[in-house]
């Protein structure tokens, strides 16, 4: 695949692009459409909000950059247990937002027992694009608050 530069039209004020990526790196094209995406859902977040019914929520920050993540689920009564909505609402850097937005899209009408098995590499998956060490905490952040909000689920 070819590799592209990240064009200097994205480079903010510190010198890195939106996303948090090293400039200069080459990214593939793939990750340029992956790239893309994950600006599609910082811009246009989907299930962003307070649901009007829910019965689990949980609020959680990542301190070293201030992004913050609030998530409202509503689990069935029945056994065994799915995640029939979700909705989350924060504010922070787009990795954080867009990870949120499409993990939300990806576990509503999951089991809760399957969503308790998540881990870091399937939400670096749904974003599909190299997540820097520093960053990886911004991109967890909204898993880490809905799993902390299942904790009292039976």
């Amino acid at each position: 695949m070819k590799s592209k530069k990240i064009p200097s039209s994205q480079k903010t004020e510190m010198g890195e692009d939106p996303l948090g990526d090293r400039l200069g790196e080459p990214l593939t094209e793939e990750e340029e459409l992956y790239k893309e995406n994950i600006l599609d859902h910082y811009r246009s977040p989907h299930n962003k909000g307070q649901l009007k019914k829910y019965t689990q929520t949980h609020s959680d920050l990542n301190p070293l950059c201030g992004d913050r993540i609030t998530v409202y689920l509503q689990i069935s009564p029945n056994s065994p247990k799915v995640l029939t909505d979700i909705s989350f609402e924060g504010s922070g850097c787009a990795i954080s937002q867009a990870a949120a937005s499409l993990l939300t899209d990806s576990i509503k009408g999951k089991k809760i027992e399957v969503i308790r098995t998540l881990g870091p590499w399937d939400i670096f998956n749904l974003l599909g694009i190299r997540i820097s060490h520093t960053r990886s905490k911004c991109a967890l952040l909204g898993l880490k608050t809905i799993q902390h909000s299942l904790q009292g689920v039976k």
